[in-house]
């Protein structure tokens, strides 16, 4: 989605460096209760908004080889954020980020904690990175 160019914030190489930036914001993926398989799409919308329940949910990650084919044009070293927000309010309803096919998350805190608390509002910023061909990693920001 393009931004409309004009005044009243900054848009990239209109030289308005004192002003705001604006960033489109598509409207937030909404996650079923339970675990779930992210798609590509969901990840582009930047927030996705997690209702795992009652009990614990991995979000799996779609495979790299989905994410190259969604995004061609990104090259290697390339990366995008999206957060996840645990709107479900359960002391047993944690969000783990999980790797799908081709991903590299964290393990022991190497690339930062994957989980989000089971607190209704908890959220966490992540950054998928392309490292290859079909070939991500996810970062806990």
């Amino acid at each position: 989605m393009a931004l409309p160019n004009g005044s009243g914030g900054y848009q990239v190489g209109d030289g308005n460096t004192g002003e705001i930036q604006f960033n489109a914001q598509p409207t937030p993926s909404a996650i079923a209760a339970g675990a779930a398989t992210l798609t590509v799409t969901q990840l582009a919308t930047k927030i996705i908004l997690g209702s795992p329940g009652t009990s614990a949910a991995a979000y799996t990650l779609p495979t790299a080889a989905l994410m190259d084919a969604a995004f061609p044009s990104m090259p290697v070293n390339s990366a995008f954020d999206f957060n996840v927000i645990n709107v479900d309010g359960s002391s047993s309803g944690v969000i783990t980020m999980t790797a799908g096919t081709g991903w590299t998350v964290g393990t022991s805190g190497s690339l930062g904690l994957m989980t989000i608390a089971a607190t209704a509002g908890t959220s966490a910023a992540f950054r998928a990175r392309k490292t290859g061909d079909a070939a991500w990693s996810l970062y806990r920001l």
